[in-house]
């Protein structure tokens, strides 16, 4: 009996892989950081006696962890000449436009 091996992933599978994986973490941050944003600040924390002012210091790091996450996940998708490297780079630069703007806010409320 011969022994068999089964031959490991190509390379660019598991780039694309590792790129598919990027794209949904940065996917979850962005979501974590609309969900804060949009539902937690303004609606649960001030039932709980906490939220008046903790929206930009909440939103500031989180949202820019989120622009980071998105800019690995273009990078690893054109890295691994992914097929849908164009339209992920079309989601995730879109997703970075929105959450600029909303760093942008959270900046000049804490600067303001």
């Amino acid at each position: 009996m011969t022994d068999v091996e089964t031959p490991a992933p190509a390379t660019n599978d598991v780039a694309g892989v590792d790129a598919e994986k990027a794209f949904s973490t940065s996917v979850v941050i962005s979501a974590v950081r609309c969900t804060l944003t949009y539902v937690l600040i303004p609606f649960v924390f001030p039932l709980i006696g906490f939220g008046a002012g903790v929206g930009p210091w909440i939103g500031l790091p989180i949202g820019t962890a989120a622009i980071v996450a998105n800019l690995v996940s273009i990078r690893r998708f054109h890295r691994a000449d992914h097929r849908w490297k164009w339209p992920m780079t079309a989601i995730n630069a879109s997703i970075i436009g929105l959450l600029t703007v909303l760093v942008i806010l959270d900046g000049a409320e804490l600067l303001g």
